[in-house]
């Protein structure tokens, strides 16, 4: 066996020991797909925007700020009631709240962004890397399957063949799903982010 012969082989001996290792992990983003959408049917459930609440929240507690009553002001803001992201903010401003800590509600604002962030990072993931994982699962079985088709062997060549279509169909799956998700959530959150700018712009006008 000459040197291209046996790189080649090497190169083939590699990709057909990853078929098993891919449509595992197809199997793996398939199932967690589906968690997904019980996860955004939950989170859809809680999502209720009420912006009269809103502002009739952040302008009282805006006005205990101004008077010096911050057990008052985080007493106020628990009052609200929003989307479930907006008011565990809410919860956490009104705690640095009582304790007269106001600037700390900037910094507050951006880690619930940065958790947001992370949250679509998850359905992201899937929406990208599942329709890949899934070229892999089809293209991998191709090649015993023309080697079956060159040998006159048939089942192999058609065992084959299902398995690169089904690898194709749940890679896809998958991948919607996880774009789907990414696409509302994305919208979801954009929302959020704003209302808790509103909150932040109220609550430091102080003067």
């Amino acid at each position: 066996m000459d040197t291209t012969s046996y790189i080649f082989s090497i190169l083939y001996t590699f990709s057909s020991a990853l078929l098993y290792p891919v449509v595992i992990t197809l199997i793996m983003l398939a199932v967690y797909s589906l968690m997904l959408i019980g996860e955004f049917a939950s989170e859809f459930a809680k999502r209720q925007r009420d912006v009269p609440n809103l502002e009739l929240c952040c302008n009282s507690t805006r006005q205990y700020i101004k008077n010096r009553d911050f057990r008052k002001a985080a007493g106020s803001l628990k009052f609200l009631r929003q989307n479930y992201i907006v008011m565990c903010f809410a919860r956490d401003a009104a705690k640095h709240i009582q304790m007269e800590s106001i600037s700390s509600l900037e910094w507050l604002a951006q880690d619930y962004e940065i958790k947001m962030s992370k949250r679509l990072e998850q359905t992201r993931i899937v929406a990208t890397i599942s329709p890949m994982v899934g070229l892999m699962g089809t293209l991998i079985p191709l090649g015993p399957a023309l080697i079956g088709l060159s040998q006159g062997d048939i089942e192999q060549l058609a065992n084959n063949l299902m398995i690169a279509f089904a690898t194709t169909v749940i890679g896809l799956f998958a991948g919607s799903i996880g774009y789907v998700l990414t696409q509302v959530r994305k919208r979801w959150y954009w929302q959020d982010m704003t209302d808790i700018d509103y909150i932040l712009d109220i609550l430091e006008e102080r003067d």
